[in-house]
């Protein structure tokens, strides 16, 4: 209905441009054709399984009421042959493509066996029984699938097929893929943005929705970053792109959820181990049952050997032992984990991070662009005696334009308020945690913190150790200038992240910077965090994770967003990369990916995690205890088919339908 109403809408707005004169009315046909495909679809996936299921319960019927036409032999017999072949005949193909692959004992071969034999011993109500309930289960299965990949096909499968590119003046549609990097392209007010890159135009309003899952509309303003993925939504607008087609950050997200059903949770790893040795040895144990007291009847002339029901019992066994319910449900539990997770903006890489974050009792914060938005302002400016404000500032912004730091830029934003022209810079050099060393009308500038000026042994005033703010010195040559004030500000639900950590029994929560201790201790006290070090390196991040892994006891999830928290973010058992619009190196090491941008994300991957675990473990659980019940039962010769078909195929449904449930547990 969505796309309908796009299509209505984009109808609407071209007949009141005159730009077209087409009604909505084309639009009704759509809707008539749409509703008229999905039923046939639903005709081409359930006419098998209908018709089977009518002629199955109308013999029950007919033999139940003792009707004359459908006693003998003859008559049951093609009757239920005609029930098993509509549901029969694709799982009997389907075991002998699994045969050529030499796959000889699968789920298809095991149906195959038991339903052929059941007819063979003449319980052809039985048979066709097992294969219907089992191709409804399949069906199930594939219909749960397809939900799950429908969630995230709709939240990242949006890239546009065509791009609007400014050409001498002229608008051209080219692919995406065709566009270079620095060509302006154009949106339209609804149309979906193709490519990443940079705002031309003075502001405009875009739905996020697809990169962050946020429903409110962010404002973006010149020169800022507009992704790939995002919708203008208010005007026309012109962008100049700034990455190609596939490496666009949509490209780079979708990639990662497509590669995330590759990386197998250890209950999958398991399970696929197990049906490999399980699956055989139960076919085994078939033959078996049949086999021993056959030969004990050759040993005990008094023991009366029946072919046909030691058959029914080795039956009854192999439909019992099938492992459908494993095999379909956990699979479908975790691949429907991702996507449940992914419609929220977390992106698992994979079923064994979902796992993993199951076990984490350590949360570790980077803090500025991960507790705090990242986005300072320059509070003050304080230059040194002989030194004015204007040429402090002049130097500094100068100096920093070279820089990505969202200080840098804060600090050339506050330059350019002031309309202070910066000079050319020369033989700049950035000092990983220290700051700039740069060249400017060939005098030699720093621009940093005061382990820059510590590390070039320049002096510098005693109070400035004392600022519990953020401030960025300057030294020209090597004396010191003055320095700017800048102050960062807590995300909105960075406390309430805190709170929903704590709520999950987390409790070892910590900060790690390289601001200073006054500043991140003072961050600290307000999201009620005892434990806040500042003053860190890179390097001092590593070498503290690396401590706090000393102790097995200890499961760690870092939460970070820049390139120097990429050492750290593979360190820790579960690396958490903050937002889709981080950095690059940040979110390919990582092995989730809050695309939000939120802290109480974090606590959301959690609890995916656990739900999804939870739910796995409740199927493992149901489908060993109702199949170890029923093969006790069949032991002592109670359990019947039916009861064996409930044990494999009603579990297996019970199954998926239980894994459906993580799409709404994930809230």
């Amino acid at each position: 209905m969505k796309v309908l109403y796009s299509v209505c809408t984009t109808f609407a707005t071209e007949n009141k441009t005159g730009g077209n004169n087409m009604s909505c009315k084309c639009c009704c046909t759509h809707e008539h054709t749409a509703k008229k495909e999905k039923k046939n679809s639903l005709l081409k996936d359930y006419w098998r399984i209908i018709l089977s299921a009518v002629l199955l319960f109308g013999g029950i019927v007919l033999n139940a009421t003792g009707a004359a036409f459908f006693e003998g032999k003859h008559v049951p017999f093609i009757w239920y042959l005609l029930a098993y072949l509509p549901v029969g005949l694709p799982v009997m193909k389907e075991a002998w493509e699994s045969i050529l692959q030499k796959d000889v004992f699968s789920e298809f071969t095991l149906m195959s066996i038991a339903t052929l034999g059941a007819f063979y011993i003449g319980e052809y109500p039985e048979g066709v029984a097992v294969m219907l309930f089992y191709s409804l289960g399949e069906l199930f299965q594939d219909k749960a699938v397809d939900k799950a990949k429908r969630n995230i096909s709709a939240l990242l499968d949006v890239r546009p097929e065509t791009a609007t590119v400014i050409r001498n003046n002229n608008p051209l549609i080219e692919a995406p893929q065709r566009v270079q990097v620095g060509e302006t392209i154009e949106i339209k007010a609804g149309e979906r943005v193709p490519l990443d890159g940079t705002m031309l135009s003075e502001a405009a309003a875009f739905n996020t929705s697809a990169l962050t899952g946020e429903s409110v509309p962010r404002n973006i303003r010149r020169d800022e970053e507009v992704l790939a993925g995002m919708i203008a939504t208010d005007k026309v607008v012109r962008i100049q792109v700034t990455r190609p087609f596939e490496k666009s950050a949509l490209s780079r997200i979708l990639e990662l959820v497509q590669n995330a059903s590759e990386r197998k949770a250890p209950a999958e790893l398991f399970i696929r181990k197990f049906a490999r040795i399980y699956t055989p040895a139960v076919t085994g144990l078939a033959v078996l049952i049949i086999l021993l007291p056959f030969f004990y009847s050759l040993a005990d002339a008094q023991f009366t050997f029946v072919f046909n029901d030691w058959l029914y019992k080795a039956l009854v066994f192999l439909v019992i032992s099938c492992p459908c319910a494993l095999v379909v449900s956990i699979p479908l539990g975790y691949f429907g984990g991702i996507g449940a997770a992914s419609r929220l903006g977390v992106l698992f890489k994979g079923g064994n991070y979902l796992d993993a974050i199951t076990q984490i009792n350590t949360v570790v914060f980077d803090k500025t662009g991960t507790l705090t938005k990242g986005t300072f302002d320059v509070q003050s400016c304080k230059p040194e005696q002989g030194v004015s404000e204007e040429r402090l500032v002049q130097l500094v912004a100068s100096a920093e334009r070279n820089s990505t730091h969202p200080i840098a830029k804060a600090i050339v934003s506050y330059a350019g308020q002031r309309d202070i022209e910066l000079v050319a810079t020369t033989d700049v050099t950035e000092i990983a945690a220290h700051g700039l060393q740069a060249t400017i009308d060939g005098t030699h500038v720093l621009v940093g913190n005061t382990r820059l000026l510590t590390k070039f042994k320049v002096e510098y005033p005693d109070e400035l150790s004392s600022i519990a703010d953020t401030i960025v010195v300057c030294a020209i040559g090597t004396k010191y200038a003055g320095y700017l004030l800048l102050s960062d500000t807590l995300k909105e639900d960075a406390v309430n992240a805190v709170k929903e950590l704590k709520a999950l029994n987390i409790n070892n929560i910590q900060i790690l910077s390289g601001d200073k201790q006054a500043i991140v201790t003072n961050f600290a006290k307000k999201l009620s965090i005892t434990q806040a070090y500042g003053d860190l390196l890179p390097d001092g991040k590593v070498k503290h994770i690396e401590e706090l892994r000393r102790n097995p006891a200890n499961r760690i999830a870092f939460v970070g967003d820049g390139i120097n928290d990429a050492p750290v973010l593979a360190l820790s058992h579960v690396g958490i990369a903050m937002g889709g619009l981080g950095s690059d190196a940040a979110i390919e090491t990582a092995d989730v990916v809050i695309q939000t941008d939120q802290p109480s994300k974090v606590a959301t991957a959690i609890r995916a995690g656990r739900q999804t675990h939870r739910i796995i473990w409740q199927n493992i659980s149901l489908a060993f205890g109702v199949k170890l019940l029923v093969l006790i039962l069949g032991a002592g010769g109670v359990a019947t088919l039916w009861e064996a078909v409930f044990a494999d195929v009603g579990v297996a449904l019970i199954a998926i339908v239980n894994a459906i449930r993580i799409q709404k547990l994930i809230k």
